[in-house]
């Protein structure tokens, strides 16, 4: 290498190294470490702002509104033990590990327990989408959480605190994991419960993992121990539990990303074979069970002939689906009617056993919650038919005080605030004097027991 690039190298080396450099502006490390266990206790103030956001998001999830659950993740203290867990192990500090750990136990059962609460008295109980995205983890959340962790606790080490924690709360989403957990403990739906609660594990463990690795990179100082063989035994129980926390998170990563691998294959595949101009898709299925994968493929119209089908399942090697199941449901093998309708009738007959029965199966809970509204609505009609004001007789018995009254109308209103208000428009020949409006204004208010009456008097 000449003179001149030698010169070119060590410069971009040095620039580099000032452009990444973490020890800029990088907090004191036992102020860093005491804000870290300070986060870690839940009590107090913790315990209450934990258990009113948890409530917020079981709310926003209820209501499908993502603007209140960002909100409710702003508010959790969830992220301090979590990370507590990842400095304790970094710095072999075993009890705060175990601090770390008892607390989010503490957090987590709370979390769960106050959600289900929620959704045990809610009327409305059927799942929105907000809901649904935290029952099935994918490889990006993984991703978010490992990335998310890494800027959270380079935030926390700085000596200006900026606002990348708050942002890793919302990005990593520990909260509505939990709220979705509760959901299913309250509506005795175990797989919304496994989904939400496993959820909650991958992005705790990777928060945790990533808040290890930096704390190791920035070289905290350990925890000493007067005796050796006393520090050999924590050093060697904290490696024992992060190994632990680390193995299932590797072993579920490579799952999740072996099936989204899976399932965008599988996507990819049936977009480029299932092209016919005669015959639809109308639903895809795409199941991998250990090394087991399944693509159940439903079709609708002209039927797919045995030749078609052999050389579909031939091109499943280019779309790297070696050994996966193709399983295809369609009509007839054959079509030589010539009556549309009737053949139309006939693939109904046909889908109807498996569609049907799969729509059914699946929906049976939504059923269930649609009945709970219709009750809930019903109750309201009820409510309000019971709140007609009998204008003719209330006009009748106020006309004999008051034998000026020409007209008199009543009704419901809601106003911009969506607060329902009662309206009384009285039209007089001559406008009554105040006391006699006040005398009216309270009769009516007894007469009619409306809660909240205007009285308007011309």
């Amino acid at each position: 290498m000449s003179q001149s690039g030698l010169k070119l190298f060590v410069y971009l080396k040095d620039y580099l190294s000032q452009l990444f450099n973490l020890s800029e502006g990088k907090e004191r490390d036992e102020i860093t470490i005491a804000e870290i266990t300070k986060g870690v206790e839940f009590k107090g103030t913790n315990l209450w702002i934990l258990i009113f956001a948890i409530f917020i998001a079981s709310i926003g999830l209820n209501v499908n509104s993502t603007a209140v659950i960002i909100g409710a993740m702003l508010i959790s203290p969830l992220m301090g033990p979590i990370m507590g867990i990842g400095m304790g192990a970094g710095i072999n500090d075993f009890d705060l590990i175990k601090k770390a750990i008892k607390n989010l136990g503490v957090a987590v059962t709370i979390s769960v327990l106050t959600s289900a609460l929620y959704f045990f008295i809610t009327p409305l109980h059927e799942a929105q989408s907000e809901l649904l995205a935290r029952t099935t983890p994918t490889l990006w959340d993984v991703l978010i959480a490992l990335f998310g962790g890494l800027a959270g606790i380079i935030a926390g080490s700085r000596k200006e605190k900026s606002n990348a924690i708050p942002g890793v709360a919302i990005a990593t989403a520990l909260m509505p994991p939990l709220c979705t957990a509760g959901y299913g403990l309250a509506n005795g739906n175990w797989y919304y419960f496994a989904g939400a609660f496993y959820l909650f594990f991958i992005n705790s463990v990777f928060i945790s993992v990533s808040t290890f690795l930096i704390v190791r990179f920035l070289k905290y100082p350990k925890k000493k121990f007067e005796s050796e063989v006393t520090e050999l035994r924590v050093k060697t129980s904290i490696w024992i539990f992060v190994l632990l926390t680390i193995a299932p998170s590797i072993y579920l990563a490579y799952n999740l990303v072996r099936k989204t691998i899976f399932e965008q294959n599988a996507r990819n595949f049936v977009k480029n074979e299932f092209r016919f101009e005669d015959t639809q898709v109308i639903n895809q299925i795409f199941t991998l069970n250990g090394d087991s994968a399944t693509i159940e493929i439903t079709l609708y119209g002209r039927p797919l002939t045995e030749t078609e089908i052999g050389d579909i399942e031939k091109d499943l090697d280019h779309f790297n689906l070696r050994g996966a199941f193709l399983k295809i449901r369609q009509g007839y093998k054959e079509d030589n009617s010539a009556d549309l309708a009737e053949f139309e009738e006939k693939m109904a007959q046909s889908l109807k056993a498996d569609l049907l029965k799969d729509i059914y199966d699946k929906n049976e809970q939504i059923i269930e919650s649609k009945d709970d509204l219709i009750k809930v609505l019903e109750e309201r009609l009820l409510f309000y038919e019971t709140k007609k004001y009998p204008v003719a007789d209330i006009r009748a018995e106020l006309a004999i005080q008051y034998p000026m009254l020409e007209n008199l109308s009543m009704g419901d209103m809601v106003n911009s605030n969506q607060d329902t208000l009662c309206y009384a428009v009285l039209d007089f020949k001559r406008k009554p004097y105040l006391k006699d409006q006040q005398k009216i204004r309270e009769w009516l208010t007894l007469r009619t027991k409306a809660d909240s009456l205007i009285v308007v008097i011309d």
